[in-house]
């Protein structure tokens, strides 16, 4: 049985609940840690699926590894393996598809509410679903690929997610677990500092009832990937 690829590309921002919810499934998975020098796999047809996680750099870097992720997810993408992004590879993989990584208007740090766009294709990835809270660490964003369809949106980030096809790209982070929140706020006391703004929450405030909002996040999640493995090539 193939593996789940799952990059690495900081070394704060792992898998997080995602590899909960694949070990539940019995799915195997893989992190491969670029932030530490690993490699991507010379063909993506080694693995049942690619995921990309977050990440503090730019999409629009000009760095090797960037550069690789973005052939990958295109050839991936060519021969009907499914991938799946998390902000900062929810980024690449609208840049790899034709969109473009911007800056945003606002930095976006802490819990926010999102929209579900009432479309037929958001509903088969969230059911009935007319918003929901989850957690967000980004100050640029992504435009849709062509033939991409929006699910996600709210007022600070008209593209919170997209699907194409069998691909889910993200710019929110509904990967979260208690830790992750507590270790990203710890690591990134000085962006929070250095940035106010109305979607950009201090730690205390993202922290109250912290065990209750990853609970709900956590649904929302096996939601999403619940959807999405089911096109894995096992």
């Amino acid at each position: 049985m193939k593996s789940v690829a799952i990059f690495r590309l900081y070394a704060i921002e792992g898998p997080g609940y995602l590899a909960k919810y694949l070990d539940s499934h019995n799915i195997p998975w893989k992190l491969i840690k670029i932030d530490s020098g690993e490699s991507f796999p010379s063909d993506p047809e080694q693995c049942s699926g690619l995921v990309f996680m977050g990440g503090a750099m730019s999409a629009n870097d000009d760095l090797p590894w960037i550069r690789q992720a973005l052939s990958l997810i295109k050839q991936a993408v060519g021969l009907g393996i499914p991938v799946l992004g998390h902000c900062l590879g929810g980024q690449l993989m609208s840049k790899a598809l034709g969109g473009q990584v911007i800056r945003g208007a606002t930095k976006e740090i802490g819990w926010g509410k999102v929209s579900v766009t009432n479309n037929p294709i958001a509903r088969e990835w969230l059911g009935n679903l007319s918003e929901f809270e989850t957690f967000h660490w980004h100050g640029e964003v992504f435009t849709l690929p062509i033939g991409a369809t929006r699910l996600l949106s709210n007022k600070y980030c008209e593209n919170q997610a997209f699907a194409l096809g069998i691909h889910l790209g993200m710019q929110c982070h509904v990967e979260m677990t208690e830790e992750m929140v507590k270790i990203w706020y710890e690591v990134g006391s000085k962006e929070i500092v250095n940035n106010t703004g109305p979607a950009v929450q201090i730690s205390k405030v993202a922290q109250q009832d912290l065990a209750n909002r990853i609970f709900a996040l956590n649904e929302i999640a096996s939601r999403l990937y619940t959807k999405w493995i089911a096109s894995l090539a096992l």
